[in-house]
């Protein structure tokens, strides 16, 4: 049995084991799937959060080669599809955290039980 380890996962939470969970809790980890704090909200915000970091690097790679294009009409066509493919992702990011965090807060988690 495992009764009583404590193990550090991070510098800001610990595992212990709790007998009743019958399993090891991290503490200060999120204890619900869904909810304010849950593991799904966690996950998919830092997955848009990068999505989002790569549409706006985009958007400046997209601006960068629209100035040094020369007047190539070809170099100039590509970056404007560049900049405008960029600001559609950053549309549907924006409209993809709407979604998950109203889905999310519609959803009931264990903390929301009476």
């Amino acid at each position: 049995m495992i009764a009583g380890v404590v193990s550090t996962v991070s510098a800001s939470a610990t595992a212990v084991y709790r007998p009743d969970l019958e399993a090891v809790q991290c503490d200060g980890c999120p204890e619900d799937l869904f909810g304010d704090r849950g593991v799904f909200k966690t996950i998919t915000n830092t997955v848009l959060y990068i999505v989002g970091v790569l549409a706006v690097i985009m958007l400046i790679i997209g601006g960068i080669r629209y100035v040094v294009s020369g007047g190539d009409a070809k170099k100039v066509t590509d970056a404007k599809n560049t900049i405008l493919y960029a600001i559609i992702g950053l549309i549907v990011c924006f409209l993809a955290y709407a979604i998950v965090n109203f889905v999310i807060a519609a959803l009931p988690s264990s903390s929301n039980k009476a």
